[in-house]
């Protein structure tokens, strides 16, 4: 389904996957891409029928549509995903340390995607031009603490910092944050947030506690979980998520299945 928040229509479509239209048509979208979700081919954790997953159906999803596309690091780079959304007018901003000579992947140079690409860095602003006022995008630093949870006994961790980043974005009158592969960081309940996307699958995110727990600190107006239940290491209990947020005062929303 499609969550509508302050005028923004907002729908996960599977993976980390999140796409944003405002009330004058300007389309976002967040780390398009990965494991089948949009080409048809995604299954269920363990099979089953996916009508039944705590999870988005997938589609053979080719709308071209994008005005904006953002993506946050490595692991959520696929060249295929974002040629599956944006055009030769979309601007597709790129985390700088991306780096597709590097992934054990199939997936294209960053030179050779369509649209207007922009390696942005750590901490940075771009202005977006297009319908409805277009875009701000600030990017945010995002990653495993060497001494958090996400971290081995030698402090190794997936998602050191430098190798990614989240986005804030001013849109359509409102702010979406989405912190990528993260922990919830203290830096992020600084932020002023109307729209949550929160990951809760802990593994190399951080956890429903540990975001429901943020969540109270930052106080959007909505959290909105996505990036969860489509691969092994990321499964979670989403409605436990959802009751511990509201528990707390805070407007929570699930967007799992189509209807």
């Amino acid at each position: 389904m499609t969550v509508h928040h302050d005028g923004l229509a907002v729908t996960w479509l599977g993976y980390a996957t999140t796409r944003i239209e405002t009330p004058g048509g300007f389309v976002a979208y967040l780390d398009p891409g990965r494991y089948g979700v949009l080409t048809g081919d995604w299954t269920p954790v363990g099979g089953g029928n996916p009508t039944d997953a705590a999870h988005p159906r997938s589609t053979d999803y080719r709308p071209e549509d994008a005005d904006l596309v953002c993506v946050t690091h490595d692991h959520h780079y696929d060249s295929d995903g974002i040629d599956r959304v944006a055009n030769e007018d979309t601007t597709v901003v790129v985390y700088e340390a991306v780096d597709p000579a590097g992934i054990d992947r199939d997936v294209a140079p960053v030179s050779e995607l369509p649209g207007d690409v922009v390696r942005i860095g750590e901490e940075d602003h771009l202005a977006v031009d297009g319908p409805d006022g277009g875009a701000d995008v600030w990017s945010v630093p995002a990653y495993n603490e060497p001494d958090g949870p996400r971290a081995d006994v030698d402090g190794n961790v997936s998602h050191p910092k430098g190798f990614g980043v989240g986005y804030r974005l001013a849109i359509g009158g409102t702010s979406v944050f989405w912190p990528g592969d993260s922990d919830a960081l203290d830096a992020f309940a600084e932020l002023s947030v109307s729209l949550f996307l929160a990951n809760i699958a802990g593994t190399v995110v951080s956890s429903a506690a540990e975001s429901a727990d943020l969540a109270e600190r930052m106080n959007p107006d909505l959290v909105l979980p996505v990036h969860y239940n489509t691969i092994e290491i990321l499964q979670a209990d989403s409605g436990a998520f959802a009751a511990d947020v509201a528990k707390r005062g805070v407007p929570v929303v699930l967007d799992e299945r189509e209807g």
